[in-house]
């Protein structure tokens, strides 16, 4: 009786709490106005709904105020955006090791868009790309899973893993509306950034030299790499030059600051940040002590699959007129997120801030356009990607590839070289080829 008469004590005193909780939640929303955004009622709400859910729910393995929490800032993050996300403590212990170590993996950039898991980008000679991925292709299954509610912390946890397992992605390629299964095995994920260095053959009877190199994506040592293959070039005497990123789905930023020194006076703004708070206000320039090299004039091929970093160093030259861009409007993906860790070892990735390039122009979803649009088709665009690969060996591939035209290329061929015949009829015009004074 004791115990009884003590259990039914606690019982009427939680539910007096809980009724004058809930009536003085009630009270506060009636005298707010309908746009209130205060904290506290909206506060009542949620506690109110997760005072049902541990009272009412059927399943009581799935209600621990741990799981309900974790489940609500899993959906409160992902609701934002995209790149915004909640890790628990085992997923940020993941992805510090990613950070600080080598991971296997697919070799392909992935976002979010409607939606929809995407590949920005494949990089050059890893797994995806050699399986033939391409850029905009859409992953419906991952192992046969659907990708459907996955968030992109999910996806990017399945396609990580051991060197050596095979994933088999299951693609739609909007294209060509083809759905097709590709077994890919993981593989350490270590790429070559500058490739392709050389002078053009343009059978030019005007004996022009335009150079031309490639960068994958950015990583530590892309700008000295770059650096060296553009003294090897001008020593052969290069006039003009074509970089080349398409596909290039980004990486480190600094890199990308360091590429655009390439090219770029010391001490230039390239790209700045913006937040709702100051702190997020930040701007990046060339090194201060940085090389100047000739200004010949410069085109920058890009196109959808061009994205972050690429993005950037696409900006901030078109910007600056130190560059004509050629090609197709890039990805958009131009957004700074943050980590921050939480007491119980789980951390909140949270987008703070958004890329500006140096004429206020935002990268974020609306990308960089091109100042001659050349657009490809979906056939050339694969057969681009099949130039790329290193392990063409099929009479047909090499058939094909043959009479492959690289119609972006000779576009921005085409207009370098107009800048130049331009320059040598108007002398006073040389030191504004490719864009005008910086």
């Amino acid at each position: 009786m004791v115990f009884w008469s003590r259990m039914k004590s606690r019982f009427w005193l939680g539910g007096i709490i809980l009724l004058l909780v809930f009536n003085a939640a009630l009270l506060i929303r009636a005298a707010a106005p309908a746009s209130d955004d205060s904290g506290y009622p909206n506060a009542a709400v949620f506690s109110r709904a997760l005072m049902l859910i541990r009272q009412d729910y059927v399943d009581d393995k799935k209600i621990s105020y741990k799981d309900l929490t974790y489940a609500a800032l899993r959906g409160m993050l992902s609701g934002l955006d995209p790149h915004s996300q909640f890790m628990d403590p085992q997923d940020f212990k993941g992805m510090q090791d990613d950070t600080r170590s080598e991971f296997g993996g697919l070799g392909v950039e992935v976002a979010m868009r409607d939606g929809n898991l995407i590949i920005v980008a494949p990089m050059e000679d890893t797994p995806g790309f050699k399986a033939g991925l391409m850029s905009g292709d859409q992953i419906l299954k991952i192992n046969g899973v659907s990708t459907d509610k996955m968030d992109l912390a999910d996806a990017i946890q399945k396609l990580r893993g051991e060197p050596g397992e095979v994933v088999t992605l299951t693609i739609l390629r909007p294209s060509t509306k083809e759905f097709k299964d590709y077994p890919i095995e993981r593989a350490i994920i270590k790429v070559d950034s500058v490739k392709d260095a050389r002078l053009l053959d343009i059978g030019d009877p005007d004996g022009y030299k335009i150079g031309y190199a490639r960068i994958t994506q950015f990583n530590e040592p892309t700008a000295q790499d770059l650096s060296k293959k553009l003294d090897e070039l001008q020593a052969k005497g290069m006039q003009a030059f074509i970089l080349d990123l398409r596909n290039n789905p980004g990486g480190l930023l600094n890199s990308a600051i360091d590429v655009c020194g390439q090219f770029l006076p010391p001490n230039q703004m390239v790209v700045y940040t913006e937040g709702r708070v100051v702190s997020q206000r930040r701007i990046y320039r060339t090194a201060e002590n940085g090389r100047q090299r000739p200004r010949f004039p410069m085109a920058i091929l890009i196109n959808g699959g061009s994205a972050s970093g690429a993005e950037i160093v696409a900006g901030a030259l078109k910007d600056l007129n130190r560059a004509i861009l050629v090609g197709e409007t890039t990805f958009g993906k131009g957004s700074v997120q943050s980590v921050v860790q939480l007491p119980d070892g789980s951390a909140i990735r949270l987008t703070t801030a958004k890329y500006y390039t140096p004429s206020r122009q935002v990268i974020h979803e609306k990308g960089v356009s091109p100042t001659i649009r050349a657009i490809m088709t979906a056939e050339q665009e694969r057969q681009l990607f099949l130039s790329r690969r290193e392990d063409v060996s099929t009479e047909a591939e090499k058939k094909e590839l043959a009479n492959f035209r690289d119609t972006q290329l000779e576009r921005a061929v085409d207009a370098l070289k107009g800048v130049m015949v331009f320059a040598q009829r108007t002398p006073e015009a040389s030191s504004k080829a490719a864009g005008g004074p910086q």
